[in-house]
């Protein structure tokens, strides 16, 4: 198993919660309720890696978000 694996060069550079359908995604994404998306970009601005930080959550996710 490779311990470092290389960035996504398609992965998102930033949470971006303007809209509802983008909330949604990061919520599912990171398994967590959309308050606490946007509570994270409020405390931490919209790095993905700060904000999975605050989550609780590993970016890029191990098994790629919830998203399926």
């Amino acid at each position: 198993m490779n311990e470092n694996p290389k960035p996504d060069p398609h992965a998102p550079r930033s949470v971006n919660v303007t809209e509802p359908w983008t909330r949604a995604y990061w919520a599912r994404y990171f398994e967590v309720p959309v308050e606490a998306v946007e509570d994270a970009v409020a405390t931490v601005g919209e790095d993905p890696g700060a904000v999975a930080a605050h989550l609780g959550k590993s970016w890029p996710a191990q098994d790629g978000g919830g998203i399926v």
